[in-house]
This record gives structure tokens, sequence and C-alpha cells, in this order.
């Protein structure tokens, strides 16, 4: 018996705008009568966390190359956006 992984690309300015997105689109789903979606730091964490797979190819301009970046450096960067617009 075989598992078929289904794999998704997306492309976005911003991981963290990609990576917000997806969580609050699946909220949406899960909750189609909720108005207002609200969340924290830990719950998108959770959300990240409970991806098979997750990581990110970063357009560098200086090399002209995409690099890898793993589940860590995600976080990472979406904490950092997040704390942004907290301020």
């Amino acid at each position: 018996m075989s598992k078929h992984k289904t794999n998704q690309t997306f492309y976005f300015s911003s991981i963290s705008l990609c990576i917000c997105g997806l969580y609050e689109r699946k909220i949406k789903e899960l909750n189609p009568a909720m108005r207002n979606i609200s969340y924290d730091i830990a719950d998108l964490y959770n959300f990240i966390d409970g991806l098979a797979d997750m990581s990110a190819l970063v357009y560098d301009h200086s090399v002209r190359e995409y690099l890898p970046y793993d589940r860590q450096w995600i976080k990472q960067r979406t904490f950092q956006h997040l704390k942004k617009l907290a301020h």
C-alpha cells in the first residue's frame, strides 16, 4: 500500500504573508461562520509544526539563485514580521 504525498507550491513576496495566509485560510475552512480571526504565535507555530514538510526557497539576488530555508527559519521570519505589526 503506497501513500501519495501532495506537494503544493506557493509564490509570495513574503514568507510571513504566505504562512499567515495559509493559516488564516485553514481557520476559515474549519470555522466558516467565524467573522473575525485571531490567533497567537503559539497557534501559528503549532500549524507550522503540523505540516508534513515545510521549507522555503528564497531568491537571493547577490548569488542569483534560490536558497533553501527550514521550518525554524520560517518561524523566526514570521515572528519578526508579526512583532513589527504589533508595534
